[in-house]
């Protein structure tokens, strides 16, 4: 399929408006974050076809739909996952309650309104709430939740496809609540027979996790065999 292309400083970059495919990864601007498309919908089946590609979306509010597959992959295997002494602690006082999938836009939202270090606004605007929450309502998303006096404190979120899960964002009120549902979602993962968690890309938190870096081709020839496991892992 032909493209029409976006011209920018660093390079041209493909739109997929209308039915248009994703171009190849090949295609993808040569930067730290992988530009590959500009352009298209965030409905349901674009989502998991991008998903199933390494792909995923993250733009400013106001701007166009911009289509990411970095390389260098950040992702965690969930054998690998590292706890700190001080949070297994924490983990072990059981200071929250734990739910799963109780409150799906609630997380995604509270997760919409964090405050995030060298970023002055939020990817996460209302388009991207509800078309998350499309995909939750058809089985591909799940959330955790932490909960404290009955107030949701903590959670994160994110998609899931066959045996492989793709993190989106966390958030805390309460400090090492974030963490804690983290600690239990990766262990939830885990019976789900979940292979790799997709961190999209490196930050501290997720290297202290045990989180690492692959090259984009390993980290594709691990996903195209995990995806082809279709489930609802609720």
């Amino acid at each position: 399929m032909t493209h029409a292309y976006y011209q920018l400083p660093n390079g041209r970059v493909a739109c997929i408006d209308g039915n248009c495919e994703f171009p190849t990864l090949s295609n993808a601007l040569k930067e730290p974050n992988g530009l590959i498309a500009i352009g298209g919908d965030l409905s349901t089946p674009r989502l998991l076809n991008a998903y199933q590609q390494g792909i995923f979306p993250w733009f400013n509010e106001g701007d166009p739909i911009m289509w990411w597959s970095p390389n260098p992959r950040m992702v965690l295997f969930p054998n690998e996952l590292k706890i700190s002494a001080s949070l297994k602690k924490t983990v072990k006082k059981q200071p929250f309650e734990i739910r799963f999938n109780t409150s799906f836009r609630s997380v995604i939202t509270a997760c919409s309104q964090a405050k995030r270090q060298g970023q002055p606004g939020t990817w996460i605007n209302t388009e991207m709430i509800n078309a998350y929450c499309n995909l939750f309502d058809t089985g591909h998303a799940i959330c955790v939740e932490a909960w404290l006096d009955n107030q949701l404190v903590g959670g994160c979120y994110g998609v899931v496809i066959g045996h492989m899960f793709y993190g989106e964002s966390m958030f805390h009120h309460v400090s090492e609540a974030s963490k804690v549902a983290f600690v239990h979602l990766v262990a939830y993962l885990q019976k789900q027979d979940i292979a790799m968690i997709d961190c999209q890309m490196k930050t501290a938190l997720l290297t202290q996790f045990g989180g690492r870096e692959i090259p984009r081709t390993a980290f594709i020839q691990q996903l195209i065999e995990l995806v082809e496991f279709k489930h609802d892992a609720r």
